[in-house]
């Protein structure tokens, strides 16, 4: 394209240049792949940084992230099969799960390093062969991590039955974030045994003589502060429980408070503003109005381009009057937000006389106009059979919403009355002269509009011959009154006869939707969340306006597909539940355990409900997303920290006591480390929520992130207080008299 423009440039007269920068959706595009391209090379490189900080180990560290690439591949290959390709949303799927896509591979890798110093710690005599401890090592939790990344991905399912633009986005996001989670699996189940016996085999072999535990000295670290907080939770399980509680019952206060939107903000780099004068306003005036806005803009500090259309074909798919103009302005953001700049340029043009001006971008204007038909985060729309009467209701919704916080460029669709030529056909007299209304509209046409007969070449040029009347007996009324209209009798009788001419005023434009007339009012939202907005404005709107019979009003926007979405997630999360507890009941046999798992998704909710609250403020269907997610990961410390308790209890024969206590403390590291290597993860993500491409994953990894850090450090201290109290302990000797339990 841009090839042709330029050997099409060289044809112009002098002077006349083609810009082909003023708006280009791939250099969105673009930037928003390398955006997040970015930030998952950030990702990788702190989730480098956590393995080796708790390994210690470069061999164990390199195993681990060998899922990585192995992963990545698997997606690839998923991605060719499916007929997707890379974009900010598939890309943006595997970001997510790039400090995920190693967690199989840490619980495995961790346990048999730890199994390889307690066989190596032992007496020569005692000693198993290496291999046949890693055999045990990867074995005893390989169904735990099977169970665990099942649930990740089952909590996926939502994601493939939302429809409408939130499916379109979020869709191919969840198909990659699957694939990389399953392809981690796949690299765990195949690879990550090899290596381990191919990197590991010479661990801990002098660990007897030197008193090497295999463990770092953050590991060591960790332990001591953990140690005082475990042995609370097992002396006063009943205080852990009832904190926790009551913890989560104060998170239902800010989840309260949190504002509700469709989806976030994007940011183009560029502007749509669009410029409406008066109906009726000549080309000339528009645009000389339009040049004033435009000469303003172009002297901001923050736009580099602009570009200006005024009026367009009638052909057009989004043809436009000649009174309306469209000005896209491309920024260059120097450090500051879009929100900063779009209040300047509100407030900059307010003083602009004659005209309408409201702000969009290129992509969100066309994704509001698919879900209200108009250009604006809000529509609302009053239906009725009499155009004044619709005018007179439009104007009292107007006034009734036109100060409500955080709504800005709230516009009525501009209407005046112009001169019209009215011709009323007067039935008795069309039956006398045996006329029909369609004769009388077809004269009237032909006159007034014009008949095209034929069309003349001019070399390559095609015109259309048209047959009408000259424009100044066009406009009087007279003249239209003499017409003369072939009647059934033979002849000729003027319109007068048949009907009445009359000059009035009149509507300039009528529009109609679903076959009927209605009128406009649209605005945007600023510095608030969409749905109280919406809120606001409908309540004012049943308090102030009053419809008369035959009139109603219907709302449009962003606000319903959030809605909508809302109740599919919500629908589909409680399907995703019971697949959950159908999951953990596999993996434990007892629903009691099962339950003790799922505390986490509360836990998670703690941290998910205040990262939001602190940043935001708003959820969105990004942070829905973030939620279910969370739930899946959550899920899987709970896993691996039961799994331990019953393992040492009907392996092992340790006591509850004993079984909580060193289970704790062995799955203190892997929990970590997966906990941590997904939190740092997303932590690029959740810290450049304002660059293009990462709208809708900020959110997501704020959500994520959040939860992550409460439901990880609640996890190590609730789940052994509840086990202590309500766990399955199966086959167990009991906490004092060594009597079996179950």
């Amino acid at each position: 394209v841009d090839k042709s423009m330029a050997e099409l440039e060289k044809t112009l007269p002098a002077g006349i240049r083609i810009d082909t920068q003023v708006f280009r959706q791939g250099t969105f595009i673009q930037r928003a792949i390398d955006n997040v391209s970015r930030s998952l090379y950030e990702a990788t490189i702190l989730v480098i940084l956590i393995l080796v900080f708790f390994l210690g180990n470069f061999r164990t560290t390199i195993i681990s992230l060998t899922s990585i690439p192995l992963s990545l591949v698997f997606s690839i290959l998923i991605f060719r099969l499916l007929d997707l390709n890379l974009n900010t949303m598939t890309l943006g799927g595997i970001a997510i799960s790039i400090g995920m896509l190693v967690d199989d591979a840490i619980i495995d890798v961790e346990n048999v390093l730890r199994r390889l110093h307690e066989n190596a710690a032992r007496p020569a005599n005692e000693q198993k062969p290496v291999y046949e401890v890693m055999f045990s090592g990867i074995k005893e939790i390989r169904a735990s991590i099977i169970n665990a990344t099942f649930i990740i991905i089952v909590v996926f399912v939502p994601l493939f039955f939302l429809s409408g633009i939130e499916g379109r986005l979020l869709r191919p996001l969840g198909i990659a974030y699957i694939a990389s989670i399953f392809g981690s699996l796949i690299s765990v189940m195949l690879v990550t045994p090899a290596m381990c016996a191919l990197l590991l085999h010479n661990v801990g072999r002098n660990a007897s003589a030197t008193g090497d535990t295999g463990e770092s000295i953050a590991l060591r670290l960790t332990k001591f502060l953990y140690r005082p907080f475990l042995g609370l939770s097992m002396k006063f399980p009943w205080l852990i429980i009832l904190g926790v509680a009551l913890a989560c019952f104060a998170t239902l206060y800010p989840l309260t408070q949190l504002g509700r939107s469709f989806l976030p903000m994007f940011n183009e780099g560029s502007l749509m503003i669009k410029v409406a004068t008066a109906p009726g306003t000549s080309l000339e005036k528009a645009a000389e109005i339009a040049s004033i806005v435009e000469n303003m803009l172009i002297r901001h500090p923050n736009v580099t381009r602009i570009s200006r259309k005024t009026g367009r074909g009638e052909n057009d798919e989004h043809g436009k009057f000649s009174n309306e103009s469209e000005i896209d302005a491309v920024l260059d953001f120097k450090g500051r937000t879009l929100s900063d700049i779009l209040a300047e340029f509100r407030k900059l043009l307010a003083a602009v006389p004659g005209a309408k001006i409201s702000f969009s971008q290129p992509l969100s204007h066309r994704i509001d106009h698919m879900l209200s038909g108009t250009m604006a985060n809000i529509a609302i729309k009053t239906f009725g059979p009499e155009f004044f009467q619709l005018r007179n209701i439009n104007d009292q919704i107007y006034n009734a919403i036109k100060d409500i916080p955080g709504l800005v460029d709230v516009g009525v669709e501009q209407q005046i009355d112009v001169s019209q030529m009215r011709i009323n056909p007067v039935r008795h007299e069309l039956a006398k002269y045996g006329v029909t209304i369609v004769d009388i509209a077809h004269a009237a046409e032909l006159a007034l509009e014009g008949l095209t007969v034929s069309t003349v070449l001019d070399g390559e040029k095609e015109f259309n011959i048209v047959l009408k009347f000259p424009e100044h007996v066009r406009n009087d009324v007279g003249a239209i009154k003499s017409l003369l209209i072939d009647t059934a009798l033979g002849i000729k009788v003027p319109l007068s006869t048949l009907a009445e001419v009359v000059s009035a005023k009149g509507p300039y434009m009528v529009n109609r939707e679903n076959a009927q007339r209605r009128i406009l009012v649209q605005a945007n939202v600023a510095g608030r969340d969409l749905r109280s907005v919406y809120e606001d404005a409908r309540r004012r709107i049943e308090e102030k306006v009053v419809l008369p019979d035959g009139y109603y009003i219907t709302y449009g926007g962003q606000f319903e597909s959030e809605a909508e979405a809302t109740r599919m997630i919500s629908l589909l999360s409680i399907v995703s539940l019971f697949l959950i507890i159908m999951l953990l009941f596999l993996e434990f046999g007892s629903y009691r355990d099962s339950f003790i798992v799922l505390v986490n998704l509360p836990l998670s909710l703690i941290g998910g409900v205040l990262s939001v609250y602190f940043t935001s403020g708003i959820i969105d269907v990004s942070s829905l997303v973030g939620f279910i997610t969370l739930a899946g990961i959550a899920t899987r410390n709970g896993i691996v920290l039961v799994d331990r308790y019953n393992t040492l209890m009907r392996d092992e024969g340790k006591n509850l006591a004993e079984a909580v206590s060193q289970g704790s403390y062995e799955r203190l590291r892997p929990i970590l480390m997966t906990s941590l290597s997904s939190f740092l993860g997303l932590v690029p993500f959740a810290l450049a929520g304002d660059i293009p491409g990462n709208e809708i994953l900020s959110p997501l990894a704020v959500v994520i992130s959040g939860g992550l850090l409460s439901s990880t450090f609640l996890n190590l201290l609730l789940i052994p207080a509840l086990y202590l109290k309500f766990g399955s302990r199966p086959g167990v000797r009991n906490l004092d008299d060594g009597s079996v339990i179950g």
